[in-house]
């Protein structure tokens, strides 16, 4: 059974870091396309970032310059580096796997797994 399982959620406050996990069981993610996604109450789920089976990284223009996404093969893990956190970050961070597009993150790609999500709150 596919289960992708996030961590490294918590609270901190303004301008802080966290870094994000997903690990994928038992997939492996050479051709798949991987990313971020976070949803904050009464709000709808925006797209945070995009990690390529090549391991390029495309981002939501919200967070560029203050969040990394990255990809350990071996680990068949994701991660979400995130720095100089603001109170509009605050939200369930969800990670999520497409093996729909080869390994390419086009634009509305359809992803066929998610996880359970992980809580980031952001304090002023």
């Amino acid at each position: 059974q596919v289960q992708l399982v996030e961590s490294g959620g918590g609270s901190v406050q303004a301008g802080g870091s966290l870094r994000l996990s997903c690990a994928t069981s038992p997939l492996y993610i050479y051709n798949a396309c991987m990313g971020w996604f976070r949803q904050a109450p009464g709000k709808e789920r925006e797209g945070v970032a995009a990690v390529d089976g090549g391991g390029s990284a495309t981002y939501a223009d919200s967070v560029k310059g203050r969040f990394t996404a990255s990809r350990d093969y071996a680990k068949r893990t994701l991660y979400l580096q995130m720095n100089s956190l603001k109170p509009e970050d605050t939200a369930m961070y969800y990670c999520a796997v497409s093996y729909l597009s080869g390994g390419y993150c086009p634009v509305g790609v359809e992803y066929n797994y998610w996880g359970q999500g992980t809580q980031v709150t952001v304090s002023s």
